[in-house]
């Protein structure tokens, strides 16, 4: 690797650059719906009249989405930021994947999993989230994959369905399930397959934890899939519609497991000599059930003895560890992450967060790379194991108190940090709890920015994504709220399209830094503009910085 050369313009602040990350922050465009703008925020008020503010984009084609109608999410967004260029994500490598036929064509995982159930007369399972929200799992790719598997003289195949309401509406389940199961009686009219859904729950009941936050929700999800123990209906739309009439306001990621009868016996345990595909393609909340899955010990909880399937996932999920061992598409290969370089440069580095937002700080933020470099420092806060809208202010001040030390220390040099609280709570879609968690990020930055003043040293402020900033449905054509038939707002609990804050707050203004010429900015110029600040000049190939200095 090529080392950074030292700016011949600023030779670098007194004190630290520090990286804020307000995870899911981003700047609204109806005050109704924007519960940023409506909770109290002094201090990113002073910051968007006093600092250098812009706006930066955090989604589809500015983070390496297939369209700009794809929301950004947390990996691609840390991806982007910690690499300082745009590389083409899961859902873009899928896309192209499957329109092509190189998956199953090329794919020899696929044509092994294949050939395996058809060997054996066994069963093809998948599990995965089931919506088109693009973010951890596209429902377009599971309906190709069952047609694939039809025409390849698959015979039975079951899906494990888990319920999205966060990357989609809140309560859109039904849209999927009836469209799922139409799709179903297409494909099994002509009496040739046996194909249907086999179990399923709410993503945050059930199966998709991640960072090691809870495992019970993973040992839930193997005991519905896998054993198929577990409250039974005879349909997904039955089990929906009867937990929604038990527990009224319901929000569809929290849906109890169910699994699916016929004749008084489950349809579709996990059992030897099977083969199993993990749909979902983001790697976070892919890792825990994969481990179940591949383990020779599991130690997290009582799983029994290995089951003797071909277990495969969408995407390799951690390519340092080399998880899953077999996958259907190759991710993206991120090299050359500002980590990297400014370690080569030794540049002593400070990365913390919270348990929920830990790897997107060390892991994603690294190019996908769960090693740490040189000159690095990784602390991780451990989460509250609570709903996010009882505890709104989560950990945000256990982190500005590690960061604060760590400034007044003159340890680091480079420090980067997430508070997860905007998007973690936001997804709650409790308003109350948004506000709350907001104004925690508010009081944080403001520590940070007299940490910073006093030791002469610059805040980069931005967001990975939007979330809280879009808690209401909105009308795609005129920007009103859409009401429901109460005339209520329609709650909202994905991330938003909307860009987010790009902020340079230089108290002592040794750097003399004023905005650049960078025509669509994006979260991706993040990286050059903390490297620039820092006192040297970024890689030729990186997004430009959004400032000049000197």
């Amino acid at each position: 690797m090529i080392n950074l050369k030292k700016s011949a313009a600023f030779a670098g602040p007194e004190g630290p650059v520090v990286l804020v990350i307000m995870d899911g922050v981003g700047i609204g465009k109806n005050l109704e719906s924007d519960f940023v703008k409506q909770a109290s925020t002094p201090n990113l008020n002073w910051l968007h009249e006093n600092a250098l503010y812009t706006e930066l984009r955090a989604h589809g084609v500015a983070v390496g989405l297939p369209d700009d109608g794809d929301m950004g999410n947390s990996e691609v967004g840390h991806n982007a930021i910690g690499c300082g260029r745009v590389f083409e994500q899961g859902a873009a490598l899928i896309g192209k994947a499957i329109a092509s036929g190189a998956m199953y064509a090329d794919g020899s995982v696929w044509q092994a999993l294949v050939a395996n159930v058809n060997d054996k007369s066994s069963t093809l399972h998948f599990i995965g989230l089931l919506s088109d929200g693009n973010v951890h799992s596209n429902i377009n790719h599971l309906e190709s994959m069952l047609r694939t598997a039809k025409t390849q003289g698959v015979k039975n195949a079951r899906i494990h369905a888990l319920i999205d309401g966060r990357d989609v509406p809140p309560t859109s389940a039904l849209e999927y399930i009836d469209r799922f199961d139409a799709f179903l009686n297409e494909i099994n009219a002509d009496g040739t397959v046996d194909y249907c859904v086999a179990s399923g729950g709410g993503r945050m009941n059930i199966t998709m934890d991640r960072y090691d936050a809870n495992w019970d929700m993973v040992k839930r999800g193997w005991a519905t899939h896998v054993k198929a123990e577990g409250r039974t209906f005879p349909s997904m739309k039955a089990a929906v519609e009867t937990f929604r009439s038990e527990n009224l306001g319901i929000l569809d990621q929290d849906l109890p497991a169910f699994v699916i009868q016929r004749d008084g016996t489950p349809v579709g345990p996990i059992i030897d000599g099977d083969s199993v595909i993990l749909f979902n393609f983001r790697g976070d909340r892919a890792l825990e059930i994969t481990k179940a899955f591949e383990a020779e010990d599991l130690k997290e909880f009582y799983r029994g003895s290995k089951l003797d399937v071909l277990y495969a996932g969408m995407m390799q999920y951690d390519g340092d560890l080399g998880v899953p061992a077999h996958y259907l598409v190759t991710p993206p290969a991120i090299d050359r992450t500002m980590s990297e370089y400014l370690s080569n440069a030794g540049v002593k580095q400070l990365a913390i967060s919270e348990t929920q937002k830990y790897g997107h700080m060390t892991y994603f933020f690294n190019g996908n790379n769960s090693g740490k470099f040189a000159t690095e420092t990784w602390q991780e806060i451990p989460s509250d194991v609570c709903p996010f809208e009882d505890a709104p202010r989560m950990k945000a001040d256990e982190i500005t108190d590690v960061v604060v030390k760590a400034i007044e220390s003159g340890d680091y040099q480079f420090i980067r940090l997430n508070y997860p609280n905007g998007d973690m709570v936001g997804h709650t879609g409790v308003v109350s709890a948004v506000k709350l968690a907001v104004e925690a990020v508010d009081e944080s930055v403001g520590k940070i920015m007299a940490a910073l003043k006093k030791a002469n040293g610059i805040m980069v402020c931005s967001a990975d994504h939007g979330n809280a900033d879009d808690m209401c449905e909105l009308d795609k054509k005129t920007g009103a709220l859409v009401l429901d038939e109460q005339g209520r707002t329609k709650p909202k609990t994905a991330h938003s399209l909307n860009p987010v804050p790009g902020i340079i707050y230089d108290p002592s203004g040794a750097a003399n830094a004023r905005f650049a010429e960078v025509p669509k900015a994006g979260i991706a110029n993040l990286a050059a503009t903390c490297i620039t600040l820092l006192g040297f000049e970024p890689p030729e190939d990186y997004a430009a910085s959004l400032v000049t200095v000197g």
